[in-house]
């Protein structure tokens, strides 16, 4: 019984590895020469010493997401660095909002503390609940129906102009950087969901960053892959259908190219239809030194929102909507070495991850707008950055062909493909094509390195072509 995957993404390589220890001959292909899709880690082109994450950097979901909990990535090899700070929001004027670890401290530093405890407090309990909620697939009875209760009044609170019930204008910056990682309107379901969620991992479990990279992520997972029996074939463009049963872990709009005229005609009308959201622009630096902080606390934040206040970023995410650029980006920032000190070569030298908010198919390189952001915080930033790594939105797609126009959330990052995928259809992961399914970021329950579109898409494959009903133990295997 064989099985292909194209794309090695993590949801992609969840997929296989599910399948792989259900029993099936998997082979997965990948056009890239390095595995991992949105989770690689490569080499500074300069400074050898010195590695960038390509897509992902930080992972809530590494050790909360139900796939990685039972995968388990520690016991694999793969080291998971907590930070005391979760997250941090430079705000101008102002001192910084914190969202640290400790619900206690971030309420404390808070304006409103009490307003931010009575939003994650009961959500940060019931972490599980939540997560198993928010990333199930949205048609099956919720893991946790309390979870629902308290998740259901927030999500309509903050996803709606009644979002002001968050007291404080530290809180609401805090709160709202954090829901600007779908890159979508705001207040919006999709970004108070993504919201509540991640802000709930980040007093919950923290937000870890894995020692090494990024690449840490998708090597565990193919080594189990191996393990099983699993292939991997790298530098490999898939241009015509595999044969047998394919899981396609690659932007829906690829079936067009690879199937042809042998694709159902409603379908094909369907996916020419399929729009992508806005993009980001990828600025990598390679830094000599700490960057100069008005506000010291910030010296221990590995992720940054720098977006300014809420109005600030409410307008600039409203702006790239419209397809124009905001005097004012939203900026997504990390220094993964004030997790992993080993990031740090031995010249001192450290990578700093960036991306900015910019228009679907943006061909501006942003590397300016974004060090004049951060110059904003942290005047001299200039004279600590000895390398600049830019790429535009436009350009994304060389790298990781999901990211169309430079959307990393190919497309899902919306209420409607949040439950539907691709194409209205019960079975999101499915197609019209015999033997064909996708398990891509496009599909429910949409971005981020969680593996969950490829466990339900893998769930889909094993019962509709296998007759397998019961999902294989993903637990390691004894030493």
């Amino acid at each position: 019984m064989e099985l292909t995957v194209v794309g090695s993404g993590p949801n992609g390589l969840a997929a296989a590895v599910i399948c792989a220890r259900a029993g099936l001959s998997v082979r997965v292909i990948e056009a890239q020469t390095v595995p991992g899709g949105g989770a690689r880690t490569l080499a500074d082109p300069e400074f050898g010493g010195v590695t960038h994450d390509i897509c992902s950097a930080v992972h809530p979901l590494a050790l909360a997401s139900p796939f990685f909990a039972e995968f388990d990535l520690p016991a694999r090899g793969v080291t998971l660095a907590v930070p005391e700070v979760s997250y941090a929001n430079p705000l101008p004027g102002r001192p910084a909002a914190v969202g640290y670890r400790d619900l206690r401290r971030t309420c404390d530093e808070l304006d409103d503390g009490a307003s931010w405890r009575r939003l994650l407090g009961p959500l940060a309990a019931d972490c599980d609940g939540v997560v198993g909620l928010l990333l199930g697939d949205k048609r099956s009875v919720p893991p946790s129906l309390a979870a629902a209760v308290r998740v259901a009044p927030r999500l309509l609170a903050q996803g709606s102009p009644a979002w002001g019930t968050l007291a404080g204008e530290d809180a609401r910056a805090l709160f709202t950087g954090v829901a600007a990682h779908t890159i979508s309107r705001m207040p919006s379901l999709v970004s108070a969901g993504a919201g509540l969620m991640l802000a709930t991992l980040a007093h919950a479990v923290g937000w870890p960053i894995p020692v090494g990279g990024s690449q840490a992520i998708p090597d565990a997972l193919i080594a189990d892959l191996r393990t099983h029996g699993g292939e991997l074939i790298l530098g490999e463009e898939v241009t015509s259908p595999p044969s047998g049963v394919v899981l396609y872990d690659t932007a829906p709009t690829a079936l067009l190219d690879i199937y042809g005229d042998r694709l159902p005609s409603r379908y094909a009308k369907t996916l020419r239809r399929y729009r992508y959201g806005p993009g980001v622009a990828k600025v990598d630096f390679v830094l000599s030194d700490d960057i100069p902080w008005r506000d010291a606390r910030l010296r221990d934040a590995p992720t940054l929102h720098m977006g300014g206040d809420r109005a600030t970023m409410a307008l600039a995410e409203k702006e790239i909507a419209a397809g124009r650029h905001p005097r004012w980006p939203m900026v997504l920032a990390s220094l993964p070495h004030l997790a992993d000190p080993k990031r740090v070569d031995a010249q001192g030298r450290r990578p700093l991850w960036t991306y900015a908010h910019v228009p679907a198919g943006s061909t501006v390189d942003m590397a300016e707008a974004v060090t004049e952001v951060f110059e904003r915080f942290a005047p001299g930033f200039r004279d600590v950055v000895v390398g600049v790594r830019s790429v535009p939105a436009a350009r994304l797609s060389a790298h990781n062909a999901n990211l169309v126009g430079g959307d990393i959330g190919v497309g899902g990052n919306n209420m409607v493909s949040a439950l539907t995928g691709p194409a209205l259809r019960w079975n999101p992961w499915s197609t019209p094509i015999p033997k064909a399914y996708l398990c891509s970021s496009a599909t429910p329950p949409g971005g981020g390195v969680h593996g969950m579109a490829g466990l339900y898409a893998a769930r889909t494959v094993l019962r509709r072509e296998f007759g397998i009903r019961a999902l294989p133990s993903l637990a390691p295997l004894p030493r």
